[in-house]
């Protein structure tokens, strides 16, 4: 032993920390579990706990208290649910459920405890955070002036999302929902390449199957567009603990990002099921139900949740989180608790109509049933230029078209009007997945709200604008240019689109 070289300075080392050794002996509050059942413990013992604390069981299992009685307290069970039985130990932890955050979740799939599910090796934690999170004050609050970009150009232009505003999304069930979330995060590809503000995106799928998460997740990855985004799922095969607790740890990795003076966008897909998985928690708890056996806190759980979308003002860092909930209706029924509820917490909704996806209007967004609180003040100047007099052709397109339906002759400019609307309409069809540029979108709007189009037969109207914006592009591609630099454009860039679509016409 004498003969190792670091000898004396390893008994050195070890002298000292034995010398230094100071045992310190914590105090733990502790409790036994008295009985367990469909995933839900009672347990005694924990006399000074608070509502929302973490606990933790022996077998390494988390817990969440979600109710106070007199003589023991309810937890929902997280993970490791066959684990737990009657006379197990439970320590109180001191802290609410925190997950890791940090840059490196981007580009993977988690779980609502913010542990990888993607196969793909741990995360490097920066920090860790509450899920349940205080939103901020009025004082650290901005106005909503600037936009968030989906690409979706019915939206965009008539019902524009801000950065830093609570979007709600609502239609029946597979009516196009999820899919404008996903173009959403398809544009801030093309968003960010331009060097424009774009949004960090966490997607937080509740009680999906885990092959539509997967199936989502290879359509980003192969896009490009995992590199600013992250996916929390809950699947349908998680515990209702975990479904629970999935859009607050979405809303903690997206404040990290806002945080951190960059911009977020939060969607929960969706907040109907999130509901269901709460109202099966209360009821286990034998709590009180109320409207549609939902328990009376509903509202300020999502109001609790929702308020934590915020634009921040520059003394707080001047980053965003912007929400976009989903709520799911049965036949267009908009009257039910849940998504009364969410629509009047939020600053506007997107309403889909299934009739108009059946008839092959897709998006199949119903103007008249959509709103945006925010409105023109989240949108770029060109926008505003196109958007002021598309929303009045459209508003009078569809007073017509109501009065045609009762009348058999109509006169002239009665059918101009109709035909301009069904033009103006076919020209917000979209295919999934094909988001639109911001410049393309300001060019294809000037044109039909112009007119420019309106000799073209109605089923030819997609094809010519997409040699029409082919056309632009390869012979007059400073027009793409200013709009992209200035995000409008001037009387003169306003003549030279008129002049090339007139040149367009005459050839094709």
């Amino acid at each position: 032993m004498s003969d190792f070289k670091g000898y004396d300075f390893f008994i050195k080392e070890l002298k000292s920390k034995v010398d230094n050794f100071d045992f310190k002996a914590e105090r733990k509050e502790f409790g036994r579990v008295i009985s367990v059942g469909d995933g839900i413990a009672q347990v005694d013992g924990l006399t000074n706990i608070g509502l929302g604390e973490a606990v933790s069981f022996l077998n390494d299992g988390v817990g969440i208290v979600m109710g106070l009685e007199p003589s023991f307290v309810h937890v929902i069970l997280l993970n490791k649910q066959n684990e737990v039985f009657e006379g197990v130990e439970v320590f109180r932890c001191n802290h609410f459920i925190q997950i890791p955050v940090s840059d490196s979740l981007l580009g993977r799939v988690v779980n609502p405890l913010g542990e990888p599910i993607d196969g793909m090796g741990p995360i490097d934690a920066v920090e860790h955070k509450n899920i349940d999170n205080p939103s901020p004050t009025i004082t650290q609050r901005r106005s909503v002036s600037e936009p968030f970009q989906t690409g979706i150009k019915v939206i965009d232009s008539l019902i524009p999302i801000g950065l830093g505003q609570r979007q709600l999304i609502l239609g029946d069930r597979q009516s196009g929902k999820t899919a404008i979330l996903v173009d959403s995060i398809l544009n801030q590809k093309s968003v960010k390449e331009l060097g424009r503000k774009f949004a960090y995106c966490v997607y937080v799928a509740i009680g999906q199957k885990a092959s539509d998460v997967a199936k989502l997740y290879r359509l980003l990855k192969e896009s490009g567009a995992m590199e600013y985004s992250v996916i929390v799922a809950a699947t349908s095969s998680d515990s209702a603990a975990m479904q629970y607790i999935a859009p607050m740890a979405g809303a903690t990795i997206g404040e990290y990002f806002r945080d951190t003076k960059r911009d977020s966008v939060v969607m929960l897909d969706d907040l109907s099921k999130h509901s269901d998985v709460y109202r099966e928690i209360s009821l286990l708890m034998r709590r009180s139900p109320g409207r549609g056996a939902y328990p009376g806190d509903i509202f300020y759980l999502h109001s609790k949740l929702l308020e934590r979308a915020a634009c921040l003002n520059l003394e707080n860092g001047g980053g965003s989180m912007t929400m976009l909930p989903v709520i799911q209706t049965q036949a267009g029924d908009i009257s039910e608790h849940i998504p009364t509820t969410v629509i009047s917490i939020t600053d506007g909704q997107i309403s889909l109509d299934k009739k108009l996806f059946f008839e092959g209007q897709k998006p199949a967004v119903n103007i008249g049933f959509s709103v945006s609180r925010i409105g023109s003040a989240a949108q770029y100047k060109g926008m505003k230029k196109v958007s002021g007099r598309l929303k009045g052709e459209l508003a009078q397109y569809k007073e017509y078209k109501n009065f045609a339906k009762s009348v058999s002759d109509l006169d002239q400019e009665t059918k101009n009007i109709l035909d301009r609307g069904n033009i103006l309409m076919n020209s917000f069809k979209q295919p999934m997945n094909s988001p639109m540029s911001f410049e393309k979108m300001i060019f294809t709007l000037f044109v039909h709200t112009h007119g420019l189009l309106s000799s073209i037969n109605l089923k030819e109207v997609k094809k010519a604008e997409a040699e029409l914006i082919n056309y632009v592009q390869e012979n007059e591609p400073d027009i793409f240019e200013h709009i992209i630099e200035n995000l409008s454009f001037n009387e003169e860039i306003e003549e030279k689109m008129k002049k090339a679509v007139k040149f367009f016409l005459s050839r094709y």
